[in-house]
């Protein structure tokens, strides 16, 4: 299970404009890597929005946003459009980088157990150390949880 003061798992995956993306792509700032279920889906949604209500706030502070979900690079373009999302989003169809980061594991739904993504975000700093990890992800307010404002 990562903590804060570990470092980070490098990661390297594809955005929905096909560009890889990895972790040392982000060394120069502090990222705010957020892992959420499934596009276009209330929280999701929500979350998104709050990010992006917050991004020139959060790029002032010398913050770089990164989102990831299990969904293909379509669904992410489509969500990123719909949206007006400035930020990108990586599709982790395979689960590699969730597993990575401990955001896949079993969920409780309406009485059910299922394995999904972990709704969870991580603040790592630009010497790839894990400086936050949030868990209860307030969805409306994240940007507030992110910068403790």
């Amino acid at each position: 299970m990562l903590k804060i003061g570990d470092r980070a798992p490098e990661f390297s995956g594809i955005d929905s404009d096909n560009k890889v993306l990895k972790l040392s792509d982000f060394k120069d700032s502090k990222l705010v890597l957020y892992f959420y279920p499934k596009d276009n889906t209330p929280g999701c949604t929500a979350q998104a929005c709050d990010l992006r209500d917050n991004y020139d706030r959060l790029i002032s502070m010398g913050y770089k946003v990164l989102g990831v979900s299990k969904d293909n690079m379509k669904s992410h373009k489509g969500f990123i459009d719909k949206f007006k999302l400035p930020f990108p989003l990586i599709s982790d169809e395979e689960g590699v980088i969730l597993k990575a980061f401990d955001a896949w594991g079993r969920k409780k739904f309406m009485g059910k157990e299922y394995d999904g993504i972990i709704r969870k975000t991580f603040i790592i700093g630009e010497t790839g150390v894990i400086l936050d990890i949030i868990e209860k992800v307030d969805t409306k307010a994240h940007t507030k949880q992110i910068i403790g404002k």
